[in-house]
């Protein structure tokens, strides 16, 4: 048995605004972990807040779009003391050349406490990708490496090698028959089609598991209390680099501090990110230029 205050939401509703069921992994990881009984926003269109497939363009940053979800699974559940929502962002990875990398967000907002909170999770380990290709051999090659037909795949338009979903757009490719008409058409309307993963959670196994890492990772944050006052989501918000090399004592640009601070009362803590004492001196640009 856990702890009687180890769900501080016990029994509480929660909404939840998405389309494309993710409730499958964030309401009972939400339930076991905070005692959220999560419900759908029924109706709610979050496609208007942006879509993959570009057809249209979110505005604002990720977690912009997570908060502008919530507000609008708020409307539609007025008397929802909680609202939760996801969001995600795919693209190169900002240190490894070639390598794509996945982020997800969940976010919950309770608005009688006026808490928010996120949990992140971020890995390269995601199908994200795409192809232009002028024939149905090459789109078949691209979508199976990415994981089809377990995995969706979107097919548009394509003018000079980029993606035009404003000429043809066909969403729901989930089987060779569909993948082959969808190339087909706009092969012979555009001379080449954009093939690329679909990213939408309910078409991508891959991504459903990463958000289920994010909400996971929400509901830690939330039982990681500040010292001082006891908020939820005392966590590590900067982290320091300049671990001194074993050999020539300088500083590196290995982490050796993280600091964690309470978005209540600012408290902050550092602590130390590794037990080392040192680093390599192959980290050292002074021993390893």
């Amino acid at each position: 048995m856990r702890p009687s205050d180890d769900r501080p939401y016990k029994n509480t509703v929660a909404v939840l605004a998405t389309m494309h069921g993710k409730e499958r992994v964030i309401a009972p990881v939400l339930k076991d972990g905070l005692g959220l009984v999560v419900g759908l926003a029924m109706g709610l269109d979050t496609d208007t807040f942006g879509t993959f497939s570009r057809d249209v363009e979110r505005t604002g940053s990720q977690l912009d779009a997570a908060r502008a979800k919530v507000a609008a699974a708020f409307a539609f559940a007025p008397c929802a003391r909680v609202g939760i929502a996801s969001e995600g962002s795919f693209g190169p990875h900002p240190n490894i050349p070639f390598l794509a990398l996945g982020r997800e967000l969940v976010l919950l907002i309770d608005r009688e406490r006026g808490l928010e909170l996120t949990g992140h999770f971020a890995s390269p380990e995601t199908n994200y990708g795409h192809a232009v290709v002028s024939d149905i051999e090459a789109a078949i090659a691209f979508a199976e490496r990415s994981k089809f037909p377990e995995h969706g795949v979107i097919v548009m338009g394509c003018v000079d090698d980029k993606p035009a979903p404003g000429l043809a757009l066909f969403k729901d490719v989930v089987d060779h028959a569909a993948l082959a008409k969808a190339v087909g058409e706009i092969v012979a309307r555009c001379g080449a089609a954009f093939v690329e993963a679909d990213m939408r959670a309910h078409r991508n196994p891959t991504r459903m598991r990463a958000v289920e890492r994010a909400a996971r990772d929400l509901v830690r944050r939330f039982h990681s209390r500040c010292p001082v006052c006891a908020h939820p989501g005392f966590d590590i918000t900067e982290r320091v680099a300049g671990l001194p090399c074993e050999w020539c004592g300088e500083p590196t640009h290995v982490i050796r501090a993280e600091v964690l601070t309470c978005q209540a009362c600012d408290y902050r803590l550092a602590r130390p990110a590794t037990s080392a004492t040192t680093a390599d001196p192959g980290r050292c640009e002074r021993c390893n230029p």
